[in-house]
């Protein structure tokens, strides 16, 4: 299967899509202030965003952004039924080729319990940076 992906970067027209797969996968939307303009905006400054297709579907995301010092990998996921097939390993190699050729560091987060991910990320040589707790704020309206 997958020698028939293509890897590809993302087009305005992949939006609708896009929001499919995030839903698929519990990775975004506009609950977490994701949203077109601001990926296009992300690409603009620096970034870079990846879908991985099989036969004309997009199967997995990979959003990376450029904070002047380091790429940070977001939104990186496989649609379920997709998932453990090799798709991930392609799309990781492509980000951490960005990251390469651009010259920074790469790094990302992964929820603690998708021992899956973890696998692949340490697999492509992503190693644990600590025990680090993450916090944000989404919206400011109350504070």
């Amino acid at each position: 299967m997958t020698n028939e992906i293509e890897v590809r970067n993302y087009h305005s027209t992949d939006y609708p899509q896009i929001m499919e797969l995030w839903s698929q996968t519990g990775l975004g939307g506009a609950h977490r202030g994701d949203n077109q303009q601001i990926i296009e905006q992300s690409i603009a400054m620096g970034g870079k965003f990846l879908v991985a297709i099989l036969n004309e579907e997009i199967v997995g995301t990979s959003w990376m952004t450029f904070d002047g010092r380091r790429i940070h990998l977001h939104h990186f996921g496989i649609l379920p039924k997709y998932q453990r097939k090799g798709i991930g390993k392609i799309l990781t190699a492509e980000s951490i080729k960005f990251a390469k050729e651009k010259g920074y560091q790469i790094k990302l987060e992964v929820h603690k319990d998708n021992t899956n991910a973890i696998a692949l990320y340490t697999k492509m040589g992503f190693t644990y940076l600590g025990d680090y707790d993450v916090y944000i704020i989404r919206d400011f309206k109350n504070i």
